[in-house]
């Protein structure tokens, strides 16, 4: 199947900014979180949305893209490790590969390959991936967050042995690895597998871990204290390093990376670091002009309203959005003005509206739109 248009995904055009590339990433992130939206499709749309961006949100990437398409990134275009990863597996080494598939080959004209002898190699555990859901006023003041995480740990008695009494594999002799060697008419042929009886460890337990029942390893549940940073934003990650799965052979343990949803404010509309607030005024006040009380993140302000103020004008207050911990940046709050046009009118105020219609309050647009009315009436 081709894949889809990451311009069409983000619903931009192709000679978008980073900028418009970033605002539309972020508007989609937030409507299409698997946390956030009720949509059936929403986890797939998230996914396509983070895909386009990593490649978009990408100034060279975004290049490769225009001038090559999708196949820059799917291993077909020459472009090496440029594929998009979903997920957070962890990978192997290649020399594992090559250790259980090859070990070389023997007479007939063919040298073995060196590698990895059995599994005594140090790995890095594997990534976790966690999403956390945190209110409006958790994400752009920041908090402390405790959350149950489940994850695979070194088995404290045995510290991830296995057993005790170490002892050295009598099957392969410490090294991990039985070889077999197979006569052909092209020659010999030698296989190298993995020691059925130490597993690759070269070594065996006089007595097996009953904790970890031989394994190594053991599943646990924990409880871990983060700092969420002020600022975060849906679809935002936050890596937590040595907090993912236990390495192998005394390995480094993976990262835990925390992706956030953020639930929406009742009045506060957000976009990046601004935020946006809609301030409904009468008539009377957006006519004549008035001063009001609207809340920000650190408490109430007044704001005059000027004489003549239409129905969605934006007054901007500077430095009332939300501090970024991370950048360091903070925002700007908007104030977006809502005319209110009252519905149920009392008798006297009827009466005063009737009064005020007969005066001649006409406007200079209203009079150039009555005029284009009369002219295409002809």
């Amino acid at each position: 199947m081709a894949k889809k248009d990451f311009y069409e995904v983000l619903g931009v055009d192709k000679s978008a900014s980073q900028d418009e590339i970033k605002s539309a990433y972020r508007r989609l992130a937030k409507k299409y979180h698997p946390d956030l939206c009720k949509e059936s499709n929403a986890e797939e749309k998230f996914k396509e949305i983070q895909e386009a961006y990593s490649i978009l949100g990408d100034e060279n990437k975004r290049r490769q893209y225009d001038q090559f398409g999708s196949a820059a990134f799917d291993g077909t275009g020459g472009f090496g490790g440029g594929s998009y990863q979903g997920g957070f597996s962890g990978f192997g080494d290649f020399d594992d590969i090559f250790d259980n598939i090859f070990s070389g080959f023997s007479g007939g004209g063919f040298s073995s390959f060196g590698g990895n002898q059995g599994r005594s190699r140090k790995t890095r555990g594997n990534d976790v991936l966690k999403r956390i859901r945190l209110t409006f006023e958790e994400a752009v003041f920041g908090c402390e967050k405790d959350f149950d995480l489940d994850v695979t740990e070194d088995c404290e008695h045995c510290h991830g042995e296995g057993g005790f009494d170490s002892e050295t594999c009598k099957t392969c002799r410490g090294s991990g690895t039985i070889t077999q060697e197979q006569r052909t008419i092209l020659g010999s042929f030698v296989t190298k597998t993995t020691c059925p009886d130490c597993q690759g460890q070269g070594k065996t337990f006089k007595r097996t871990c009953s904790a970890c029942h031989g394994r190594g390893k053991v599943r646990v549940q924990k409880t871990i204290t983060v700092h969420v940073p002020s600022g975060v934003d849906t679809g935002n990650r936050l890596r937590v390093a040595g907090k993912g799965e236990a390495g192998q052979n005394g390995g480094p343990n993976g990262d835990l990376y925390l992706e956030f949803a953020v639930e929406n404010h009742s009045f506060f509309q957000r976009d990046g670091d601004d935020l946006y607030l809609e301030v409904p005024i009468s008539v009377v006040g957006a006519t004549l002009g008035t001063k009001i009380e609207i809340p920000t993140l650190d408490g109430n302000v007044k704001l005059s309203i000027s004489p003549g103020t239409q129905n969605g004008e934006q007054q901007r207050i500077k430095g009332k959005g939300i501090y970024n911990e991370t950048t360091r940046h903070t925002g700007n709050l908007y104030v977006v003005i809502k005319v209110v046009i009252p519905t149920k009118l009392s008798r006297n105020e009827k009466k005063l509206f009737e009064e005020l219609s007969k005066e001649n309050l006409e406007s200079q647009e209203m009079k150039k739109f009555e005029k284009f009315v009369k002219e295409n009436d002809r």
